[in-house]
């Protein structure tokens, strides 16, 4: 059975028609998240992370939005990166390791342990991959809906 139909029939996505502005709304708004971590990045390195991995998945949202899928689960993080790794393929593996693993630390951090320290050279790194993976993504996109303009 493919991907797509597995998901649904375990209730982690539906099919939904989307309209293209909400695929561009979302992308408008991971690249504001991405400016937000930035600007935070010295003030607060733990809020600075969080929104460069809100970008991301705002994007891997997108991405679905694009494809006609929306999460429903009640572990909708994950399968917006289980999704991305299916739809992106092995070329975007590394992007989608590091999106996994920032979803971890800031599920850690969220949840489990508040105040878990989250340097400054990780955060850095965090925004690098962010912002990578909201441009490749949205490249994508773009190439799979050419009769749609994201910029």
């Amino acid at each position: 059975m493919d991907f797509f139909k597995t998901y649904q029939r375990n209730g982690l996505i539906k099919k939904e028609e989307i309209g293209f502005d909400q695929v561009i709304k979302h992308i408008e708004r991971a690249n504001i998240d991405l400016k937000v971590a930035n600007k935070n990045l010295k003030i607060d390195t733990e809020a600075a992370y969080n929104y460069a991995y809100l970008a991301m998945l705002r994007t891997g949202r997108a991405l679905m939005f694009s494809c006609g899928y929306r999460p429903i689960d009640g572990r909708q993080h994950k399968t917006v990166v289980e999704f991305c790794e299916h739809v992106l393929g092995e070329k975007y593996s590394i992007l989608i390791k590091h999106f996994d693993r920032m979803r971890q630390k800031r599920n850690k951090f969220t949840y489990d342990e508040p105040g878990l320290i989250v340097s400054t050279t990780e955060t850095i790194s965090a925004l690098q991959k962010a912002k990578e993976f909201v441009e490749q993504t949205t490249k994508f996109i773009q190439a799979k809906n050419p009769q749609e303009k994201l910029f």
